[in-house]
């Protein structure tokens, strides 16, 4: 996984955890062997969060509108995670929280990063393709000819 000047690790690590699609995360936890008990600080409840955008990227900021949320905060023992995720699922958010906590312990970082977050984030470099592929398919190129008339 590639690291940028402007992003931390974990920055990265929450942001693949919560675009993951729940299956394959799913799988990718699955492979992980005994996982430490954890506790919830705050179980998983879903909300509403208000979305911002700015016109043409840099303008003023407005309020585009709202979308629906999950979170959840885990205990593992002394780290504390926290889960983030669109939309109503409270199994990917307890999931994304769990990660982020192993993510932060030393003995579980390496493991849950070369289990989880590698291939999680490989299969959304593959689906950036895929859809780039597909989109650059239907590609339609415009032009205007000059006709020769004075």
């Amino acid at each position: 996984m590639v690291k940028t000047m402007q992003q931390p690790a974990r920055a990265v690590w929450m942001s693949t955890l919560a675009k993951a699609p729940l299956p394959l995360l799913e799988q990718c936890f699955s492979t992980l062997t005994s996982v430490p008990e954890y506790s919830f600080l705050r179980s998983p409840e879903t909300g509403l969060t208000m979305v911002r955008g700015r016109a043409e990227g840099t303008g003023q900021p407005f309020n585009l509108g709202e979308m629906t949320l999950t979170r959840c905060v885990v205990q593992l023992e002394e780290r504390t995670g926290f889960g983030y995720v669109a939309g109503r699922s409270k199994r990917h958010a307890e999931l994304a929280a769990l990660c982020d906590g192993l993510l932060q312990h030393p003995d579980w970082h390496d493991q849950v990063q070369a289990q989880v977050i590698a291939p999680l984030h490989t299969a959304a470099q593959e689906r950036r393709v895929a859809d780039a592929a597909e989109v650059e398919s239907t590609r339609v190129n415009f032009f205007t000819m000059l006709r020769g008339e004075s």
